[in-house]
């Protein structure tokens, strides 16, 4: 094992997502907080005092181009808006940067390209920021799936919704096309959660419809993915339903349910299967902070130099299928995937 280093990190944006990704790398032993930027006067010093009021000798820039020529500066985290996000990690790439991108991290399939040719020639480590993929929960429904207990992975269904609060409106004041909308902010989480499930296996359409506001943002929508071989995965997201974050797997024998996709540090994690032999049972997993996994997981990747679990190939086949239920609601028909 390599002596054990922490990585530098600074971050991009004084987002309401700090409560989370900041004490997460704060708390994760191979990564060290060491500078904040925002271009909201005192946002940067404020988000610092609500959320790391412990850590000092943080450097606060008034402008995040200022942080990126930081020497000090190892890796980024970028959580500005979803529009904002392609730019600024070719930026940081230019400078020598690892980035942990808020997902999603780019609106278009050739931006994902452009950042990875960047990434590849600035050998630098670069990951689009699914933190839910760090929970066990997962990886012990993996085990669950793979050990035959409920046969073959036929479909899956996501479901993830919150209520719309004031204070978050900022997310759907502007078209899809600007990054505005429920598909970019939570909807991205339903396709990664089914195509997760699936394996390797390549969606080939889409099929989807939405609901739109005055400004031309989705407030909320439902899909199938068809994953060939009739094996189907349904999404539901949006800003009008009671909060959920679940998805459910249901197999030639079987099914999983994970009650909780988002579970925070505090929150008790619970996933439920049954087999149609009559075999129920329920299991309540160890309490974990996926944000700090994730942490942990990208700078032991930087020290290490090893390929992140989430690949730049994940993200562009992620937002392949995104594009594509975009264009079907636009359309009104099924769209095929090449």
């Amino acid at each position: 094992m390599p002596t054990l280093h922490k990585i530098r990190w600074g971050i991009l944006g004084a987002a309401r997502i700090n409560q989370q990704l900041m004490p997460a790398i704060v708390g994760a032993e191979n990564s060290e907080l060491v500078a904040i930027a925002s271009r909201r006067p005192d946002a940067a010093e404020t988000t610092l005092k609500q959320y790391a009021p412990d850590v000092e000798n943080v450097h606060i820039y008034n402008d995040p181009a200022e942080l990126l020529n930081d020497p000090d500066i190892q890796a980024v985290y970028i959580p500005l808006a979803s529009e904002e996000h392609a730019l600024w990690t070719l930026r940081a790439i230019e400078h020598g940067k690892h980035v942990l991108c808020e997902k999603p991290i780019a609106l278009s399939v050739t931006d994902i390209e452009a950042i990875q040719s960047a990434a590849e020639k600035n050998q630098v480590c670069v990951m689009e920021g699914f933190m839910y993929r760090f929970h066990p929960q997962h990886q012990r429904i993996q085990e669950i799936i793979l050990s035959g207990v409920i046969g073959e992975v036929r479909s899956v269904r996501t479901c993830f919704a919150y209520p719309m609060q004031p204070a978050r409106l900022y997310r759907i004041n502007r078209p899809i096309s600007q990054g505005g909308g429920a598909m970019w902010d939570i909807g991205c989480y339903a396709i990664h959660t089914a195509r997760f499930h699936f394996g390797d296996l390549p969606a080939r359409a889409v099929t989807a419809m939405a609901k739109h506001n005055e400004h031309g943002a989705d407030v909320s929508s439902s899909g199938i993915i068809d994953f060939g071989d009739g094996k189907y995965a349904q999404f539901n997201f949006g800003f009008e339903h009671a909060r959920r974050a679940e998805y459910e797997i249901i197999g030639t024998k079987g099914g999983i349910k994970c009650h909780n996709v988002w579970a925070k540090a505090d929150e008790q994690p619970i996933i439920s299967w049954q087999t149609d032999s009559g075999e129920q049972h329920s299991e309540s997993l160890d309490l974990a902070n996926h944000f700090q996994l994730e942490v942990e997981h990208f700078c032991a990747c930087i020290l290490n130099h090893q390929a992140p679990k989430l690949s730049l190939l994940d993200a562009k086949d992620n937002c392949k299928i995104i594009l594509a239920a975009l264009e079907s609601v636009e359309l009104g028909k099924t769209i095929q995937i090449n």
